[in-house]
């Protein structure tokens, strides 16, 4: 009976053992995927659409434009940077509106040199104030491409290329291959090119539509997994029914005295501050303020007043970083009485539903030429607003952490939170309960202690 027992024993051990192998691995597929999903904007990407709109004797001329088709996440300076590899032997021969970063080898031309040699060419479009004979429309942005819903006027980016050695009919053209986009660091996976319907083109009196003579698009998603390895952002708390301010988590985004770059800082009272600020390069790693959780950017959210039908939170955005500031910043918060927003103070807004029925996402942004503009670290480095929200009786509380937001974007980048547990508490609620290690230990001694003095 004994063996049976053990044998039956070993086998329940075995089953555990491998169910608990199975929840590990699925655990580390999820926790460390690269997959570019966000669930807050589940269909945003960048599409960049290659039309090929005229012919030439030894291959054609194409239009490539860029949709930043994400409604939070853009492309700041110093830019976007386009590769790919060609399928062939081709030749850029010329370009407007962009240019390549090379020209690579190109001595075996005789007469005219083509603008880029290169087997796999990287592109970058031109700064502002470019003469006009190099520009096409929607060109010339120093590689900034805003977000969808924020300035759609500035959500696509153009450049005309010229290309030889090519096929010269759809059936010889072969799209290029190994598309890559960097904003302008990694983050962003390229799908390979696929060929779609020309697109189609109405001249400016509106009376003729032309089409392309052949179009193919590229899909690039962006993860945050990919483009940093440590956050960019965090969040504080606090509220008027209790005096504790919840900082953001220590070393949320890299720690100091630390031999890397990412903990190198300077104190915001230091006397080498102003040295260290004219000296930074554009490439260089972040200066930043030296803070407990070393993040180059803050989001606080304060709960400061409560009405009797109404109640109203304070938004600050905060910028340790030196060397950078941010125009055309934007965040996405998420809570569940945006569905009740009833006012917002200096903001812009936009409610967020990617999934039908539910509205408890909110794009905010800041006024143009007020305050979409985030300065640099300093006394001029931070903005903010307030939001009042109407009470729902049947959702309303201050208790449990309620007030505060599920989790918060800033430039699409999602910022750490602070533990659940460490939320400001209403006072009504009574103390936290402590857990000590050394609890149970200390009760033991006593009732050892005890027994001993009743012997």
């Amino acid at each position: 009976m004994e063996t049976v027992f053990s044998a039956a024993s070993r086998s329940i051990s075995k089953l555990i053992s491998f169910t608990a192998l199975l929840l590990f691995l699925f655990s580390c597929s999820t926790f460390t995927s690269t997959e570019a999903y966000d669930a807050l904007d589940p269909t945003g990407n960048i599409t960049i659409k290659w039309d090929v709109i005229s012919w030439t004797p030894d291959g054609y001329v194409a239009v490539v434009t860029m949709y930043n088709f994400q409604q939070y996440r853009h492309i700041q300076a110093p830019g976007w940077t386009l590769g790919w590899t060609w399928a062939k032997k081709e030749v850029i021969w010329s370009m407007m509106g962009s240019q390549t970063t090379e020209q690579g080898d190109c001595s075996k031309y005789k007469g005219n040199t083509p603008h880029c040699c290169k087997k796999d060419p990287t592109v970058v479009d031109l700064l502002p104030g470019t003469p006009y004979n190099q520009q096409i429309a929607n060109c010339c942005k120093g590689g900034v491409l805003n977000s969808w819903v924020q300035d759609p006027a500035n959500a696509a980016s153009s450049f005309q290329v010229s290309v030889g050695a090519a096929g010269t009919t759809n059936k010889t053209v072969r799209v290029p291959r190994n598309f890559t986009l960097k904003a302008p660091g990694p983050g962003y996976t390229c799908g390979p090119a696929k060929i779609v319907k020309p697109t189609k083109f109405i001249t400016a009196d509106k009376r003729r539509i032309t089409q392309a003579m052949m179009t193919w698009n590229v899909t690039c998603t962006y993860s945050q997994f990919l483009a940093q390895k440590t956050p960019t952002c965090c969040v504080s708390l606090s509220s008027f029914y209790n005096n504790t301010i919840v900082n953001c988590p220590t070393c949320a985004c890299g720690c100091q005295n630390n031999s890397t770059e990412s903990g190198s800082c300077v104190s915001e009272r230091s006397s080498h501050l102003a040295s260290a600020v004219r000296g930074k390069s554009t490439n260089a790693p972040p200066l930043l303020q030296c803070t407990s959780h070393m993040c180059p950017v803050r989001i606080h959210w304060h709960v400061k007043l409560n009405y009797k039908e109404y109640w109203r939170v304070k938004i600050t955005i905060t910028n340790f970083n030196y060397a950078l500031n941010y125009s055309q910043w934007n965040l996405v918060v998420q809570h569940p009485n945006f569905d009740n927003l009833t006012q917002l103070f200096s903001f812009m807004y936009k409610p967020l539903t990617p999934y039908a029925g539910l509205n408890d996402t909110a794009m905010l942004w800041g006024l143009k030429f007020y305050n979409d503009f985030l300065n640099e670290a300093g006394p001029l480095g931070n903005v903010q607003s307030e939001l009042l929200f109407r009470k729902d009786a049947s959702t309303f509380t201050f208790e449990k952490g309620w007030a505060f937001p599920r989790r918060i974007y800033f430039n699409g980048d999602n910022c750490v939170m602070p533990p659940p547990d460490a939320y400001p508490w209403l006072p009504n609620t009574g103390l936290k309960p402590v857990i000590s290690l050394f609890q149970p230990v200390m009760t033991i001694l006593a009732s050892c202690v005890l027994l001993w003095a009743n012997m």
